[in-house]
């Protein structure tokens, strides 16, 4: 009895059909899963001086589908006074404004005071670690996936080589990784220019503590205002470092809302191959010129978030 080719397939599967290599063609490539376009949030720090639930409204209002929380806009000592009905209510808020948290950034920022990741005081390490911890479950709690460590002040070398201060910044981040990884939480590395700290300055040093660590709680992200010290285009560094990049914050180079300088110009090609690439993690705006207020800069740079996308292909 002869069978039918789709009969065969059937028969056979797709292991019978492999063994058969001129028959391979039994199993049909299934087409990617489509691509539901960018994601875009607002850090809140702009608008701490206005209520939580007002701060969830602006940015909803303005076109966000997230939140990035700098945590010490919220406490008054640290994030454990934030009880777990503290906590429910602050997710209360954002999803009745429909938003949602994306994570953490300016995590050692005071309050608390005197936390430092790369003292050579081993006390003051492990206490600054410690709370790292508690920021992973706060950023958890709130329905976060990655907390942003820029925090140049806390990081710095502070009287020891750059290179100590590095293998402390490691250390500290490798013993809190596996809790990260149980709260679905990972901590990015973000580069930092020289001007603000003198501790991992571009993507390749980041990379090379992740590597170190070899963990995947540990990644970095990209922001374009960080990136005087890097000798790349922004393009090019986002395609070589895209598998750890897992965050992007956007801004203008000076650090102003989005629409006071020319980045609806010169991100275009950033924004085309975090397209291509199917980017599909948070962009978050993230400026550090409060001036304006917190509805004119989360509109306004609205507006040129769309005419970067509209400038694709």
């Amino acid at each position: 009895m002869s069978l039918s080719r789709r009969d065969f397939c059937k028969a056979t599967g797709a292991l019978g059909a492999m063994a058969f290599g001129g028959l391979a063609t039994c199993s049909k490539k299934q087409p990617p899963e489509p691509w539901s376009g960018f994601k875009y949030a607002m850090c809140n720090e702009s608008m701490r001086e206005l209520s939580w639930s007002r701060q969830c409204q602006i940015i909803a209002e303005a076109g966000y589908s997230g939140v990035e929380i700098a945590a010490f806009t919220l406490v008054q000592q640290d994030v454990n006074e934030l009880s777990a009905t503290k906590r429910a209510a602050l997710v209360n808020d954002m999803r009745s404004a429909g938003i949602e948290c994306v994570g953490l950034h300016w995590l050692l920022a005071p309050p608390p005071p005197e936390l430092h990741f790369t003292t050579p005081d081993a006390a003051v390490r492990e206490k600054t670690a410690a709370y790292v911890g508690d920021l992973v479950d706060f950023c958890a709690d709130l329905g976060g996936r990655v907390m942003i460590f820029g925090s140049p002040k806390q990081r710095n070398s502070v009287g020891i080589s750059i290179e100590e201060a590095k293998k402390y910044f490691t250390q500290g981040l490798a013993s809190v990784a596996d809790h990260a990884q149980s709260r679905d939480v990972q901590i990015l590395i973000e580069p930092l220019d020289r001007s603000q700290t003198d501790v991992i300055n571009t993507l390749a040093e980041a990379k090379a503590i992740i590597d170190e660590i070899n963990h995947p709680a540990i990644q970095t992200m990209f922001d374009f205002h960080n990136t005087p010290n890097e000798t790349e285009p922004f393009e090019v560094l986002v395609k070589e470092y895209y598998p750890h990049i897992k965050h992007v914050h956007v801004q203008e180079m000076d650090g102003k809302h989005l629409g006071q300088g020319d980045a609806v110009n010169q991100y275009v090609k950033t924004f085309q191959v975090l397209k291509d690439m199917r980017y599909d993690k948070w962009i978050s705006l993230e400026v550090f010129d409060f001036k304006p207020g917190g509805v004119a800069i989360a509109e306004e740079s609205m507006v040129i978030l769309q005419q970067i996308e509209a400038k694709l292909i």
